[in-house]
């Protein structure tokens, strides 16, 4: 079967709107139904309750963007969002002191979610044969008894109506009601993998005005030996966006105590930016939900005519940044899945996108398993390789070579396996004599140890 006639896409975020994008390739019509009313501009939207907090674009994810938004990098630019070199203009602390900051060439993006998310929407919305219609919800789907065959949509205050379609795009995100529904049809429902990262944010915004920071974005990860970090990101409006988080702790949301808590972070640079800064408002708390995975890729069973995408597949533990990376990497996976036609699409695009999730899965997973409080499964090769990225940690606050392979593998533009190279290895072995004690628990040592033993 072809993929023309009518797509629809279920939820007006990221995902869904990179989904729009790439079907707007194949499709004579699609149309995105969201349930929120939708902002004109760059405003916070109750559908992301995260959209307040800090993000991150990872270089992977402007990658996709650049293509399939040709401009995409000047034209946020022009709205106040801040290019970077992910290593030169930023700090990056996974110890106790900041890797070496020297030109990378890895480009990434420093900007609100609101912001990227308003962009997106105008250039999708701009395709000709693209529609976004907000206050609309799904309650359920069309069925043939083969293939999923359209959607049945209620407005705000309106009578449900039946939609048909060639296909449905799941992107409603981490409440979807997808596998209940392949459930009432007869199909079973995926199997979940969830893990609580016991994770909570505090967010504030300050005043950004000229020199008062040689830095673009600041990073501290937490550890099991000391259970919180901060994150602070220069972005659109003037402002830091700055977001301070515990494991099994929360963070300070008294004004007064905010700046204070940053000081607890073993690099000073954040903290001597907040003491300086003017606050634009009140700490924000948020609570992180779990991480949870389904499993499609792994059905024997699966309706033609239905797929997930972004967090309905997977939602990620925010603190790591990949969401919005995801989302438009498995937007492009969805193109190459539809272009081979709409029969067998289901088995066809999950395999592909489990491909992209099994590594930042891997990141988010490990590195939450490196708490103990966190419930989880943690095996004898992740404690192995555990030991061997955290020599990758330490040797990267001395060799900018190692700090930079380990960027690319963070940031989804090389495979694990690059941190073993020859040359690699060599410099971490020098590097890390002596001991590793100081960063072995460090979050992001063991998220990429896993994605190492997964890959290796």
């Amino acid at each position: 079967m072809s993929p023309t006639g009518h797509a629809v896409v279920l939820g007006a975020s990221m995902s869904g709107l990179l989904a729009a994008r790439v079907l707007s390739e194949s499709f004579d019509k699609v149309t995105v139904f969201d349930r929120d009313t939708l902002p004109e501009g760059a405003a916070h939207r109750r559908g992301v309750p995260q959209g307040e907090h800090s993000h991150g674009l990872l270089a992977r994810g402007r990658q996709v963007l650049e293509e399939l938004y040709p401009g995409f990098g000047d034209d946020l630019a022009a709205r106040g969002a801040l290019p970077v070199d992910l290593q030169n203009d930023c700090v990056w602390v996974y110890g106790e002191r900041a890797v070496p900051r020297v030109p990378s060439g890895l480009a990434g993006m420093c900007m609100s979610r609101p912001l990227i998310e308003a962009y997106v929407r105008e250039r999708t919305t701009a395709l000709a044969n693209v529609t976004v219609l907000d206050g609309h919800e799904a309650t359920g789907l069309l069925f043939d008894g083969q293939r999923v065959t359209g959607v049945t949509i209620r407005a705000v205050d309106g009578a449900p109506h039946d939609v048909p379609a060639g296909l449905v795009v799941d992107a409603t995100g981490r409440g979807n009601r997808g596998p209940t529904w392949l459930a009432a049809l007869g199909f079973g429902r995926p199997a979940e993998e969830r893990i609580d990262p016991l994770t909570t944010y505090v967010s504030r915004d300050y005043r950004r005005v000229p020199g008062d920071a040689d830095f673009t974005a600041f990073v501290c990860g937490s550890r099991a030996t000391r259970p919180y970090g901060g994150v602070g990101i220069a972005a659109d409006g003037d402002r830091w966006m700055v977001t301070l988080f515990g494991v099994g702790m929360v963070p300070p949301t008294d004004p007064a105590q905010y700046a204070e808590f940053a000081a607890r972070l073993p690099d000073p640079r954040l903290y001597e930016l907040l003491r300086r800064a003017e606050p634009l408002g009140p700490p924000m708390k948020l609570r992180l939900p779990p991480s949870v995975r389904r499993r499609y890729e792994r059905m024997t069973r699966l309706p033609d005519g239905l797929v997930a995408i972004g967090d309905a597949i997977c939602s990620f533990n925010p603190a790591y940044g990949q969401g919005m990376t995801v989302a438009a990497a498995e937007a492009a996976e969805l193109r190459a899945a539809v272009a081979a036609g709409l029969d067998g699409l289901p088995a066809r695009f999950y395999a592909r996108a489990a491909k992209v999730v099994d590594t930042p899965w891997d990141i988010a997973v490990g590195a939450d398993l490196g708490f103990p409080d966190v419930v989880g499964v943690r095996t004898g090769k992740t404690r192995f390789l555990n030991g061997y990225v955290a020599r990758v940690q330490t040797a990267s606050e001395r060799s900018a070579a190692v700090a930079e392979r380990f960027l690319r593998v963070a940031n989804l533009v090389a495979p694990p396996q690059a941190l073993f190279a020859p040359p690699i290895l060599a410099r971490v072995l020098w590097h890390s004599r002596g001991g590793t004690q100081a960063s072995a628990s460090d979050r992001t040592n063991r998220a990429t140890s896993t994605w190492a033993a997964n890959k290796a």
